[in-house]
């Protein structure tokens, strides 16, 4: 994909500086879309494209053109068609798509093999036990897997297949300073507490549906923390692949119309964090 880019932009880095802006803006709208679509929340509004936006801004590095944006494509996809395998008549046509690009997403990157526990908890959640689904999902998972192997046998190149696990730690600190890495963690925390707290309120007054949504959601995040940990720390935007699920979770703490100075306090908290990000990697 590189290569191909190159012929477009050459060695212009401000090109790819507004690529990969240009490609988060748009992957804000669509997550903001899926909460819409899906009814996770009461009210349709922009907030959850403005908290991913803010916690992109976080660190510089999430901003930039890389394979962990491309992934987050994928995820997102496929957690949008695995929201609907419960609303639909073609359960089964959803489930290879999801599956497939579950799997797609592990191609992109090793670690993201995790992502397998979050079909099998979709499938869990949304369906009832059926032997024929099953065998549709692991299909689905199997297909891009298999056509890779076949490309690389038939040009003889089978042997590259072997240079995809790639496992390691990433813990980067965010910046050369613990105090400033100390800070960032700690407002996120604040962040996803305050989502949580309020995500606790109001969840048990959806009905059956969204609440098993949210559990997915809450899954997501688990298991996107697991492969960004594990992810190699060459991969310096690894923990962009949490901030959706992130995201959508702290959406909660901005969309609690209940107590407006609750709702406040987080906004004016995260743009107070938002400038302290900005400032501290300037």
């Amino acid at each position: 994909m590189l290569r191909a880019l190159f012929f477009v932009f050459k060695n212009g880095s401000f090109s790819y500086t507004l690529l990969g802006v240009a490609l988060i803006f748009i992957q804000a709208l669509y997550l903001n879309s899926i909460t819409m679509r899906h009814k996770l929340f009461p009210k349709h509004t922009y907030i959850a494209a403005f908290v991913y936006l803010l916690l992109t801004s976080v660190y510089p590095r999430f901003n930039y053109f890389s394979e962990t944006m491309l992934l987050n494509w994928i995820l997102l996809g496929a957690m949008d068609i695995m929201f609907g395998f419960s609303k639909t008549t073609q359960p089964r046509k959803l489930i290879y798509n999801a599956a497939m690009l579950f799997s797609l997403a592990a191609i992109f990157q090793f670690t993201a093999l995790g992502f397998l526990l979050l079909l099998l908890v979709g499938m869990v959640l949304f369906r009832p036990f059926n032997t024929g689904e099953w065998s549709v999902a692991l299909l689905g998972y199997i297909t891009p897997l298999y056509f890779l192997v076949s490309i690389l046998f038939l040009v003889d190149k089978l042997y590259l297949f072997t240079q995809w696990p790639a496992i390691g730690i990433s813990v980067e600190p965010l910046s050369s300073s613990p105090l400033y890495f100390i800070i960032t963690l700690s407002g996120i925390f604040v962040l996803l507490a305050t989502g949580i707290m309020a995500m606790r309120k109001n969840v048990p007054m959806n009905n059956i549906y969204i609440r098993r949504d949210w559990i997915g959601i809450s899954f997501y995040l688990i298991i996107s923390v697991m492969v960004a940990f594990a992810t190699d720390h060459l991969i310096t935007s690894a923990w962009l692949i949490a901030l959706p699920a992130l995201s959508i979770i702290v959406t909660h703490a901005l969309a609690f119309e209940k107590n407006k100075r609750f709702s406040n306090f987080i906004f004016y908290f995260s743009l107070i964090f938002l400038v302290f990000c900005l400032w501290a990697n300037k």
